[in-house]
């Protein structure tokens, strides 16, 4: 196997703690599992929680000093740590607890390299924090290529919605412009992020609030910035402490289309 991202050892760590999360995740797949209630309808499952832990393992194994804000376990290490990983163990636990494979295992250090893996393809898209690139067991790593043509674009309908009554999701669907130009697919995990990076969706929208170090967000973010896809906020601006939500796309033609769109629904 090639090692493409010329031995970045911190995208060493986040591929091994995406694949140590990504290894609980398909083990338990398919069994009956607790739930943990998280109020306003949200909930972890016991695999949430033990693919944190083998990621955590995975981190702390190779980078003892650095703090971690894991989506099950907070913010865990020395608070005046200069280095800080990201992780979501398991993005799409309704899916998951309901037999759906669309999940994420998603892996940033802060301002760095990141890793997001699917437990169920074996892919992992990964970046050093200045290319990007998939791997899958038995094969080379393959840069990734942004493109359109798929003119596929995943919308994330879940609440909350911020923005409404100015933007809802569901009306950038109604639009005739984007029935013109793309076809939907609603999709409730960030692994959405990473097909928009390889290639496999045009665009991907989502609603929300600063998402840039979001837990769930950061991994997909950071390889799409990467690969070279455009990453802004709904509203186009730079994704911030400002910004709100989130709007990647393939390419310049495509962002433009959608944001003209979105400032016609609001």
């Amino acid at each position: 196997m090639v090692d493409s991202y010329a031995g970045s050892d911190d995208a060493a760590v986040a591929i091994s703690g995406a694949r140590a999360g990504a290894d609980v995740v398909r083990a338990m797949y398919g069994r009956r599992l607790s739930r943990i209630d998280k109020g306003a309808g949200d909930f972890a499952t016991t695999a949430d929680v033990e693919a944190e832990k083998a990621i955590l393992g995975a981190i702390r194994a190779a980078r003892p000093n650095d703090a971690i804000l894991g989506e099950e376990g907070g913010q865990q290490g020395a608070a005046e740590a200069v280095r800080q990983w990201l992780v979501d163990p398991l993005c799409g636990t309704l899916n998951y607890a309901v037999g759906n494979m669309l999940v994420a295992v998603n892996v940033a250090l802060r301002d760095g390299a990141a890793a997001v893996a699917d437990p169920f393809s074996g892919e992992v898209f990964f970046t050093d924090g200045k290319a990007a690139w998939v791997r899958h067991d038995g094969a080379d790593d393959a840069l990734l290529t942004p493109t359109p043509a798929s003119r596929l674009v995943d919308v994330n309908l879940d609440p909350p919605f911020p923005s409404a009554p100015e933007f809802r999701a569901v009306d950038l669907l109604a639009h005739p412009g984007f029935i013109e130009h793309f076809r939907p697919r609603v999709v409730s995990t960030t692994l959405a992020l990473a097909w928009v990076a390889a290639g496999k969706r045009a665009a991907y929208v989502t609603d929300g609030g600063n998402l840039s170090e979001s837990v769930h967000f950061a991994a997909g973010i950071a390889v799409c910035r990467a690969a070279g896809c455009v990453v802004t906020g709904i509203d186009g601006a730079p994704i911030g402490e400002a910004g709100r939500g989130l709007v990647v796309a393939a390419d310049d033609e495509t962002h433009g289309l959608l944001m003209s769109m979105m400032r016609r629904c609001s």
